[in-house]
């Protein structure tokens, strides 16, 4: 399976135009509505170039592109947008970026669906000496790596002896190469198909099952199966004897075991998820507009799982009349609902309630037969709403007696790969000696450097337990000779263009066959690139890295790497500071003292003189002065019990509007002491400089008392000292701009009224 080919899915039903309005207008214009558009939830991709998805998405009925107020566009969820949301061709173009999950998990590689093991059929020749007496036992010794054999006597009394004695013999065999088998997640159920190219190599292990109709043990080591089993064995065929053998009761036997195995390992897979909904406004329509929806109720959830049996369908649609009030020249609703393009399962209904709206439901059912022979069954479903009015309606082009709309609904069943048992076969037909197949698996262009594989270990031998023992390769103008069933190789410069290879492969009857292919090789060209990481705010830092690539054996010199940063509007050159230069680097970090858009431009240059360039041009934002707001009693009274002094309680609610830190906080206030009205000729006084944002201010005096706070920010993100002063920190008051109502910074003191107690 190819990577991306995984499971992809719709959670929400899968409809065509599927916008859901809002039950609201806009409480500022009653000709405004709002619609939400659900993005489908897609899950499951994978491979970097899924990082970024775009989406069509269909306006629903009644809506046209020239009624959508585009500056209302908005998207919310967990994505980010990528450019702007637009209407293209009458459809919503939304580019989101992917929300990135990298999983490690135990994976299964089979010959075919999760359950069907490979193979592997490895024996021992057993001979029958010309006195028909004697058996010579053929075994492999696993401790040192080598074929034995010995002689035992019959132990029975035909003479020539017709089976050989009952010995416990050992014997090997290679299992496949993993490139060739399908790898799955190891849920059980097989429907998450993975990569190879995603298996850790070195995770990979063979794991060998029960022996086929024989008593034995299989056990892997140094990558082989070693297997230990009983002569005679029910899986036998004959051997021919060679010349120096042939006499007397001479013959010989190949006594095999069928042993099942697959392999197990992990995987990484990076995937990604995309989610969330558009809201935007339209003009209502101004004229009689027929709108609807449908929705699929069952099978629910839908894409549905085969069970077996029928999936029973239920379809919900609905007509609604926009710019049309007189519902008793309403007639009658009808609905259609078909199986798209078989008019025979045509359903229609028929409503004569006299309502602006209308709404009901078909039943339909999908045949298991439909499903049981696919691993995903799609069915599509047209249907149709018409309204028929009872006098005609008068319309700028025209009178009218009908109007009708047409919508689509698609259910999807899926169901897993079957299950495919291997039995046994116990007397397999006798090998006919069919030649092996070359299969070479390479790149079809290469860059010079640039180190690739080519591998043969796609190559078969179709005999039964036959297996490939030699591969042969010519790469004449590769750096690296390949050897066994594949390698690593690359080419230099001087042979660009289209080069051959050649392969022969040998199979354990000496049989061969041959295969070529051909691989252009072009230019080693780097790819230039830039990244930025770190806050792209005024006074930040800002760190890029360079991200280039070029063939392994044609590396980039760095000392030829070369990073300009310019200024494109709202700033000046002399705003981007760093230290050093930007030439030979391959990191650096830079402030920018302004904000304003700024381009940054890296070239790079390899071994062999090739050379390329990117750029990427971002926005530098403003650093923000705090927010200020404070809250205080209007009224306070002096306090007899406290020396005739009056508390006032003060709650700092300022904030940084883009997540700097409050470092400084400087409380003052200034007493109106003529009681003329104005503070102008009064002196401010301060009463506390410890930053704090719940105090008390006490004071003595009866009158009025204006109160202020002076807040100083500290970067709330990395900045380079070398570059900013204290006066980069953004500052703010609640007196001099953006200033707190007067009325919300002044506090009258009072003095406490007396109480009586009148008695007789």
């Amino acid at each position: 399976m190819k990577k991306g080919v995984l499971l992809t899915f719709l959670i929400t039903a899968i409809l065509v135009g599927t916008l859901i309005p809002s039950l609201a207008y806009s409480a500022q214009n009653p000709s405004i509505k709002s619609i939400s558009a659900a993005v489908p939830i897609t899950m499951g991709l994978t491979g970097s170039g899924n990082a970024a998805k775009s989406f069509l998405m269909d306006l629903p009925n009644g809506v046209s592109a020239s009624s959508i107020k585009t500056n209302t566009l908005k998207y919310s969820g967990n994505n980010t947008v990528i450019d702007a949301i637009t209407i293209e061709s009458g459809k919503i173009k939304l580019n989101l970026k992917g929300n990135e999950k990298t999983e490690n998990f135990i994976v299964k590689g089979t010959d075919g669906s999760i359950d069907k093991d490979f193979i592997t059929v490895p024996g021992n020749s057993i001979w029958r000496y010309a006195d028909g007496r004697r058996w010579q036992i053929n075994d492999y010794d696993q401790n040192k790596d080598i074929n034995t054999s010995k002689d035992k006597p019959a132990t029975d009394w035909n003479t020539p002896s017709e089976v050989p004695p009952k010995v416990v013999v050992t014997t090997k065999a290679l299992p496949d190469d993993p490139s060739t088998a399908n790898w799955y997640r190891n849920d059980g159920n097989g429907s998450y198909q993975v990569d190879y190219s995603d298996v850790i190599q070195s995770s990979i292990k063979p794991i060998p099952g029960k022996l086929q109709g024989d008593t034995g043990e299989a056990k892997v080591k140094n990558g082989k199966f070693v297997v230990t089993y009983t002569v005679p064995s029910i899986h036998v065929r004959p051997e021919e004897i060679p010349d120096y053998f042939k006499g007397g009761w001479a013959t010989g036997r190949l006594y095999f075991i069928s042993l099942p195995y697959h392999f197990t390992g992990s995987a990484k897979v990076t995937s990604y998820s995309y989610a969330g909904t558009v809201t935007f406004d339209y003009t209502l329509p101004t004229e009689p507009t027929l709108t609807g929806s449908v929705a699929v109720l069952e099978p629910n959830p839908n894409p549905a799982k085969f069970e077996g049996k029928d999936v029973a369908v239920k379809l919900s649609l609905k007509g609604e009349l926009e710019a049309y009030q007189n519902s008793s020249n309403i007639e009658e609703w009808i609905f259609y609902a078909k199986e798209k393009g078989v008019d025979s399962t045509l359903q229609q209904k028929k409503n004569y309630s006299k309502t602006l709206s209308s709404n009901t439901q078909f039943d339909f059912t999908i045949p298991k037969g439909r499903l049981e022979n696919t691993e995903s069954y799609k069915q599509n479903y047209t249907l149709t709403v018409t309204v028929r009015f009872t006098k005609p309606v008068a319309t700028k082009n025209g009178t009218i007696t009908s109007l009708q709309e047409s919508f689509n609904a698609v259910v999807e069943v899926y169901k897993k790969e079957p299950t495919i048992i291997n039995p046994p076969n116990p007397t397999p037909p006798a090998i006919e000696g069919k030649p092996p197949v070359a299969v070479i698996m390479a790149p079809t262009t290469v860059k010079a450097g640039e180190e690739f594989m080519i591998s043969g270990g796609g190559s078969y031998d179709p005999d039964p337990g036959g297996k490939i023992v030699t591969y042969n390769w010519d790469t004449p103008r590769a750096v690296e000779p390949i050897k066994g069933s594949s390698g690593m190789t690359w080419y230099q410069t001087n042979v660009l263009g289209t080069n051959g290879i050649s392969l022969q492969v040998v199979d354990n009857d000496g049989m061969t066959d041959s295969t070529g292919a051909f691989i252009e090789v072009i230019e080693p060209l780097p790819v230039a690139g830039l990244r930025l990481t770190g806050s792209t705010k005024q006074n930040r830092k800002v760190t890029l890295t360079s991200i280039s690539k070029s063939p392994k054996y044609y590396p980039l010199v760095d000392s030829k790497t070369k990073i300009t940063i310019s200024a494109v509007s709202g700033g000046a050159n002399s705003d981007i500071k760093y230290s050093g230069t930007l030439s030979g680097i391959t990191t650096k970090d830079v402030l920018f003292r302004q904000p304003g858009v700024y381009k940054a431009t890296i070239y790079v240059e390899n071994t062999e003189g090739y050379s390329d360039t990117s750029s990427v041009t971002f926005t530098i934002i403003p650093d923000e002065p705090p927010t200020i707001l404070f809250s205080m009693q209007s009224t306070a009274y002096r306090d007899p019990q406290n020396g005739n002094k009056a508390s006032i309680y003060i709650e700092d609610l300022s904030f940084t509007p883009d997540i700097d830190l409050i470092a400084r906080r400087l409380w003052q206030y200034r007493y109106d002491s003529d009681s003329d009205g104005s503070f102008e000729d009064e002196s401010w006084v301060t009463f506390s400089d410890g930053n704090l944002d719940h105090l008390n201010l006490v004071v003595s005096e009866v009158g009025r008392y204006e109160v202020r706070v002076t807040e100083t920010e500290e970067f709330g993100q990395p900045t380079i000292d070398p570059f900013v002063t204290a006066a980069d920190r953004r500052s703010a008051d609640s007196y001099s701009s953006a200033a707190q109502p007067v009325s919300e910074r002044i506090v009258e003191v009072l003095n406490r009224g007396p109480q009586g107690d009148w008695t007789w």
